[in-house]
């Protein structure tokens, strides 16, 4: 069996389409027993937010969902019990103006230096 291969999943976008590809790459390649770090930053630390619905164009979840398709709260429980970390960008935290307490309490608040050392050498994609 190869070596365990990092993924790091960069969310920079706040809408709700690039969010919820995010955690569909995150749960899936957790499923398939890949380490897997979700980083937020600027807008996209909406997503880790308890209350995700700041994600522009939040209300096209219910098409999504409708569709059979499953959707971002779905995912992203999922993402967290698969054992994908998550981490919202100190820095970007403040320029979206979101105070860390409206944050899941699953998720880490640090900087890029944090998630470039949990993505190693492994695979990195922008969202």
């Amino acid at each position: 069996m190869p070596p365990e291969r990092a993924l790091g999943i960069l969310l920079i976008s706040g809408t709700h389409t690039r969010a919820h590809y995010a955690f569909v790459l995150a749960a899936g390649a957790a499923a398939i027993g890949r380490r897997v770090t979700v980083f937020a930053t600027n807008a996209g630390c909406r997503a880790l937010c308890g209350d995700w619905s700041g994600l522009q164009g939040a209300a096209d979840d219910d098409t999504v969902r409708a569709r059979g398709v499953a959707g971002f709260a779905t995912l992203r429980d999922a993402a967290i019990e698969l054992g994908v970390r998550l981490i919202a960008c100190d820095a970007g935290l403040r320029v979206a103006g979101i105070a860390s307490d409206a944050l899941l309490p699953v998720v880490e608040v640090a900087g890029v230096a944090t998630f470039l050392d949990a993505a190693g050498d492994g695979q990195m994609i922008s969202l």
